[in-house]
């Protein structure tokens, strides 16, 4: 599938990641954060649209999607899977759905459906006391 967004669209910021790691983590800027502005894209309307409804703290008031990288221990890495995310996400919003027509049931379900409900009735209509 080709990918709906363009390289200039996207802005990267390095910074020091969280959690353990130790001394790398201390002085390396190896976490990143990707910057997109949905408005600003050149993707369609209803795709836009979708983006910006997104659930939690993900878009700004501004209509920017931020998404933190900070899994691996390389920039290029972390880069690399912060893309790969945004691409998934805008793919998933891109989406549409099928619209459900709903189907009516064959005219041969209906006769079986009436026949066994008749032999059911039947089954216990039979199970009466039995008189002698």
């Amino acid at each position: 599938m080709a990918s709906l967004l363009r390289e200039d669209e996207v802005e990267f910021s390095a910074m020091r990641a969280q959690g353990p790691g130790g001394q790398n983590v201390n002085k390396v800027s190896s976490a990143v954060h990707l910057r997109f502005d949905i408005r600003a894209s050149s993707l369609p309307a209803h795709v836009k649209e979708k983006l910006l409804a997104l659930p939690g703290r993900r878009v700004t008031k501004d209509g920017v999607l931020v998404l933190k990288a900070q899994t691996a221990r390389s920039q290029d890495q972390n880069k690399a899977l912060a893309l790969e995310r945004l691409e998934e996400i805008v793919a998933e919003a891109a989406h549409v759905e099928t619209v459900r027509r709903p189907t009516k049931p064959t005219y041969g379900s209906k006769q079986r459906r009436l026949k066994e409900k008749s032999v059911r009735a039947q089954v216990k209509a039979n199970r009466g006391r039995v008189e002698d």
